[in-house]
């Protein structure tokens, strides 16, 4: 009845004022208003609408002999180019010694993408009034939810962290123990965190719907590739909790660049992890399997707390608030936690004198690209552009039947191209496939979940140091 009192009210002004030039009138209204006056307000809400509400929009269907499948056609070369472009972004850094500008871009698969980025300055931890750069990527999975609240907090956290050391010493090695071991509890403490929040949300007063919200971090995952760089000291420290890679492209005397490895895979295939982990949990065999850790792809990360908490909680997680399924009894869970966040990391001394890039990435990248191939890509994207030769290939019919057949599902050198402002961009589209349009447009045809099955998430970040003449700005 609320709604038949305001149109009431609203037609009822319409009728005593039906232009807004009249004064008010204090007459009394008309037999005519009188009754319609009192038509509406015998009139309930359903009835209003049934009489203001349009009648002559129903959809009318007419009759048609065949199937008229008429779809939207696959991505033409500028949509493929508008569509590994739709992410990108370019800075110039002109206040950072040493970095002169970074590229990067992200493309999804899953829907919504899960991986997140950040990029940035902050202060020194030198407390000086300069400040340092950082780049970071978070392959998420499982879901967005934990790698949501990496890019949101884990900077403003590791900056707090950075912040407590009272002094950071001139000596290089002294600097880089102090700078480990903050970014080492910054990332230990942040995962508890996530970890313990799910079980103190469990004990609290909170409405159900809430309490779901806030365990969606827990019950996600997330890697994490951090890259701080000290200018005062051309020092690079490189910080990684699971798959995502870091890698150091370094041009030498004769003109060729270099591949230095920044970080490692860390998943079940790494015999170093495989090693440290049986050493935890002895006895357990089953543990490793195909590379996977219980199931689970990585042996480092954030979230995942199905491989953190007991099976006890699992359980009662899972009866309470519709949480995943426990891991058992499919694994054989007998002494978790099984995963951690301790960052593995590298600090690596950038010299001045040698023109250098910086690749970070999420996995779906390398899953195409190896280390050498994605700073050989790089290097061919810095040529200037006379010196490229470029012809445009011809290639049959495509379908996907053809990696079964012998074609090459990664990149192939023979498939290079350069034709995009952005390096990031440039190692996307090689990755997908370089100058085989059909091959890219393929791939992006599809949406999710199958486009999981020819492509991943993918988010690059490309920083070039001491390379100051960039043909392509």
């Amino acid at each position: 009845m609320f709604l038949s009192r305001v149109l009431l009210a609203r037609l009822g002004r319409g009728i005593a004022r039906p232009h807004a030039s009249h004064s008010y009138s204090t007459k009394v209204p008309s037999s005519n208003l009188r009754r319609n006056i009192a038509l509406f307000g015998f009139i309930s809400s359903p009835g209003i609408w049934w009489l203001t509400a349009t009648r002559d929009d129903v959809p009318c269907f007419e009759g048609s002999p065949t199937p008229q499948i008429k779809l939207p056609p696959g991505p033409s070369k500028e949509e493929i180019t508008r569509i590994i472009s739709e992410g990108a972004y370019s800075h110039k850094v002109d206040d950072v010694s040493g970095v002169h500008r970074y590229d990067g871009t992200q493309l999804a698969s899953n829907g919504p993408c899960e991986d997140r980025f950040l990029h940035g300055k902050l202060p020194s931890p030198r407390k000086d009034g300069s400040h340092w750069m950082t780049w970071a990527v978070f392959d998420g999975h499982a879901g967005s939810q934990t790698a949501d609240l990496l890019e949101k907090q884990l900077m403003p956290f590791l900056v707090h962290k950075l912040d407590q050391i009272k002094s950071l010493p001139n000596n290089d090695s002294m600097a880089e123990e102090f700078i480990h071991r903050a970014i080492t509890q910054g990332f230990l403490d942040f995962d508890k965190a996530i970890v313990d929040a799910a079980v103190d949300v469990t004990r609290s007063n909170l409405p159900l719907h809430e309490k779901v919200k806030l365990l969606a971090p827990a019950y996600a995952g997330s890697c994490a590739l951090l890259s701080l760089y000290d200018p005062a000291s051309s020092i690079l420290h490189v910080a990684c909790t699971g798959d995502s890679r870091a890698v150091l492209g370094q041009q030498g005397a004769d003109g060729k660049w270099e591949v230095i490895p920044l970080s490692v895979d860390q998943t079940g295939y790494n015999a170093e992890e495989a090693e440290r982990l049986q050493k935890e949990h002895p006895g357990e065999e089953e543990m490793i399997k195909n590379g996977r850790v219980l199931g689970l792809a990585v042996s480092r990360a954030f979230g995942d707390s199905r491989w953190k908490w007991s099976l006890e909680f699992q359980k009662e997680m899972k009866q309470r608030f519709n949480g995943p399924a426990p891991l058992t009894p499919r694994y054989d869970v007998r002494t978790p936690p099984y995963l951690t966040a301790e960052p593995v990391i590298t600090s690596t001394k950038i010299d001045p004198s040698k023109p250098s890039f910086l690749i970070m990435a999420s996995d779906g990248l390398w899953d195409m690209l190896s280390n050498k191939q994605a700073v050989d890509l790089v290097g061919k994207w810095l040529e200037p552009v006379d010196n490229r030769v470029e012809l445009e290939p011809t290639y049959e019919p495509f379908d996907f039947g053809q990696f079964w057949k012998g074609m090459n599902w990664k990149f192939e050198e023979k498939r290079t191209t350069v034709q995009d402002e952005n390096a990031a961009v440039h190692l996307v589209r090689n990755s997908l496939g370089g100058n085989h349009n059909e091959l890219i447009a393929g791939r992006l045809a599809f949406g999710p979940p199958f486009s999981r099955h020819v492509r991943d998430d993918i988010t690059v970040q490309v920083v070039f140091l001491n390379v100051p003449d960039i043909k392509n700005i």
